[in-house]
């Protein structure tokens, strides 16, 4: 079983990290769009139009596929000032049981998520762009964040459960 999951794991990380790669040339592709569009702009009077709806969906993809690549560097803010003076084994405890929690939030935004986007039939005003490919990436990028989660809580419970050293009996001569 561990190594069904660390496979799994494997292939979730790949994929986030080509998530995140493509999320770095949107990034890219947003800065060039609003630096033409305000070069228009200023000098010529003449802006992009839609920009600002591009930018926007761009934006999305960027945040939301990006979620769960923040969580796999551990680049997520978190507050320990308290956490770090409980004993380690607390301290995974502790740890199990707010990842517990994120997972239960993760999945709500998924559930919503889902549920908005199934619908979806909205377009942008000026381009006329669907929106319902941008809201699917709220459950998408939710699913790789709630296994990023999942990959944690594991790390945790592990960490929790495994047996602590003992120091070998001393023999007296």
């Amino acid at each position: 079983m561990t190594g069904i999951f660390a496979a799994i794991r494997r292939i979730v990380q790949k994929i986030t990290r080509g998530l995140c790669a493509g999320c770095m040339f949107i990034l890219f592709l947003m800065m060039f769009l609003t630096t033409a569009d305000v070069v228009g702009r200023a000098f010529w009077s003449h802006p992009i139009k839609g920009t600002l709806e591009i930018s926007s969906y761009m934006l999305s993809v960027f945040v939301l596929a990006g979620m769960a690549y923040t969580q796999q560097v551990k680049g997520n803010v978190q507050v320990d000032f308290f956490v770090l003076r409980c004993p380690e084994r607390l301290q995974h405890l502790l740890n199990a049981l707010t990842t517990l929690l994120c997972l239960a939030v993760v999945g709500v935004i998924v559930w919503q998520g889902a549920r908005d986007a199934w619908g979806e039939t909205t377009v942008s005003d000026m381009l006329r762009i669907p929106q319902w490919p941008f809201k699917m990436l709220v459950p998408v990028g939710g699913v790789l964040l709630a296994l990023e989660f999942i990959f944690d809580l594991s790390d945790s419970l592990k960490n929790v459960f495994k047996p602590s050293p003992r120091t070998s009996p001393t023999r007296s001569t």
